[in-house]
């Protein structure tokens, strides 16, 4: 749910993310996450915040602000023309990264939105747990 901020054109937005990647967030070292260009995705602006629910357990949060987006026509795009240690990904193959994608988007993978690639930075380093 995206909900606009009184008197900003900022947005913030709320999207979940696997425990594995949540923690490579967290520490700093993964610096952009990828996400297909669906409906949801393209109304993300530079500026706006994205907090973060890790699941399944849903009981922890981190806030970034998106402060880049680079849009591509697959992941394969994306992976080739982004640093693979901004994913945290250093010695995985392209091949490999793309495959570990579609297992998380295994139902949407033939849609044509395109990908997504939105560059993060962390708000105040914090992540909160409630």
């Amino acid at each position: 749910m995206a909900k606009r901020l009184l008197g900003v054109e900022k947005m913030e937005h709320t999207m979940r993310l696997n425990e594995t990647p949540f923690y490579s967030m967290k520490s700093g070292r993964k610096k952009v996450e990828v996400r297909l260009n669906d409906e949801k995705r393209r109304r993300v602006k530079v500026g706006d915040t994205i907090t973060f629910t890790k699941i399944p357990e849903g009981n922890e949060t981190l806030t970034v602000e998106v402060i880049g987006l680079k849009q591509y026509s697959s992941f394969k795009d994306m992976y080739e023309n982004i640093p693979a240690s901004d994913f945290d990904a250093v010695g995985s193959s392209i091949g490999e990264m793309v495959e570990q994608t579609y297992q998380i988007y295994l139902q949407r993978r033939k849609r044509n939105g395109g990908t997504l690639a939105i560059i993060i930075r962390l708000m105040d380093g914090k992540s909160h747990k409630y």
